[in-house]
């Protein structure tokens, strides 16, 4: 008779040994029955976590080989057509989308947090001129928690929810801060009779009118562009917020580690490195030689593969029509042609066919924040907005997990064993 067990034979000793099989998984902690000493028992080693829950999630499902991705069950495709930012927001953090009645207290309060501390003002004047916006919001996101010591108490769920309101209400107040620091412009205010992109296009590009009136265009693309970036599952960013959190620091402590991990390039950065790949090409009329130069292992085809989705991202289906639409617009962008040549022959090469190397969301994102204005530095602080949202939603469900605990992982021993200390005339 079947049964929910993997048994498991160790060559070295001949026992055998049954362990449960859960959800599909088996937990770890199980392996250390399989000894060959008292010592300690068998450890898995997967660097990388390429094939290790850490979790129990209902927050986003991915399904890489069919090109899937919901959030709370809701296909992508359904919320970037008909919800907003803020809707999708609510939807990830409480579990199921609100009543017209919720979504509107929920988007006073947002809206109504967007204000900073003068103080917080007087640290970004502090960064140099020239300093990377990315790293201007790592540290100002950090400082908060200075500001709100009541962030401390986690396991109030009063807390809770006014910490999750701050972050989300002035992660784009930070970001446009930072921007215009960066570009030695003065800052420019909230404004609450805006959307929540409406107002972040406000705080970043106003001039001198009295009332910046954002583009609709452009305001809907950045909402839907906001939308796929909210929640991605376990990824190096999400897992940083886990595993600060799991310390139980505050969460303005662990959304500063998570804005750190999404600074790298491999990351964040990703949708950068795509424009600068395309201005490397030139001209569409080299993108077959750039294409034969990655298959012979000269560089990399940067926006292209994916380490969950084998199949073509969705999120990438999704902003190439949103580039459409900006393009319109602002004009369209000198590297699209490139970008869709290079589309069009990696698509029909069976060397990227065979390796499942799609277009992901990085490959089209890049194009769309150019072309709207933003410069390649603020790339990653226009993911980091976003993804506050599933960073918190992901945070309180570590918190309330039974099952977690800090994050401690385990290592394989690979240095010297015991040796006695030499004095310095014995050393060679």
């Amino acid at each position: 008779m079947p049964s929910d067990t993997l048994t498991i034979t160790d060559n070295r000793t001949g026992k055998q040994y049954e362990v449960p099989i859960r959800d599909g998984a088996i937990h770890a902690t199980d392996l250390r029955q399989i000894k060959v000493n008292e010592d300690d028992g068998m450890v898995s080693y997967d660097p990388g976590f390429m094939n290790t829950a850490s979790c129990q999630s209902k927050i986003t499902y991915i399904d890489g080989d069919k090109g899937i991705l919901r959030y709370r069950g809701y296909p992508i495709e359904q919320l970037a057509e008909k919800s907003t930012y803020l809707e999708t927001a609510y939807l990830i953090l409480h579990g199921e989308l609100p009543t017209k009645a919720q979504l509107d207290e929920w988007t006073y309060h947002i809206t109504h947090h967007s204000i900073l501390h003068e103080n917080i003002k007087k640290l970004i004047n502090g960064f140099h001129h020239d300093a990377h916006p990315m790293g201007i919001l790592v540290s100002t996101v950090g400082a908060l928690s200075t500001f709100y010591p009541d962030a401390k108490r986690i396991f109030d769920p009063a807390s809770r929810k006014a910490q999750t309101y701050r972050l989300i209400s002035k992660m784009p107040t930070l970001a446009a801060f930072a921007y215009r620091h960066s570009v030695g412009m003065p800052y420019a205010y909230p404004d609450n009779d805006l959307s929540y992109t409406g107002n972040f296009l406000n705080m970043l590009f106003k001039m001198t009118e009295l009332k910046y009136k954002p583009d609709p265009v452009l305001e809907k693309a950045l909402d839907v562009l906001f939308i796929l970036h909210a929640d991605h599952e376990q990824n190096c960013s999400t897992n940083a917020m886990r595993g600060v959190g799991s310390s139980h620091s505050d969460p303005y402590s662990a959304v500063a580690a998570a804005a750190a991990a999404l600074y790298g390039p491999l990351h964040g950065g990703a949708n950068e490195a795509v424009i600068r790949m395309l201005k490397q090409i030139g001209s569409k009329d080299k993108v077959a030689e750039f294409v034969k130069k990655v298959k012979g292992g000269e560089g990399r085809l940067m926006g292209f593969g994916h380490r969950v989705y084998k199949n073509y991202d969705p999120r990438a289906k999704i902003i190439k029509q949103i580039a459409g639409m900006v393009f319109q617009v602002k004009g369209r962008n000198p590297l699209l042609d490139i970008a869709l040549e290079l589309e069009r022959i990696a698509l029909e090469d069976d060397y990227f066919i065979k390796r499942k190397l799609y277009p992901n969301v990085d490959f089209y994102s890049g194009l769309i924040y150019q072309s709207i204005g933003f410069p390649m530095d603020m790339f990653p602080v226009l993911f980091a907005i976003p993804r506050t949202s599933g960073w918190m939603a992901q945070w309180e469900e570590m918190l309330l997990d039974a099952d977690q605990k800090i994050a401690r992982p385990r290592q394989i021993y690979k240095g010297p064993q015991l040796r006695d200390y030499l004095a310095m005339d014995q050393r060679k």
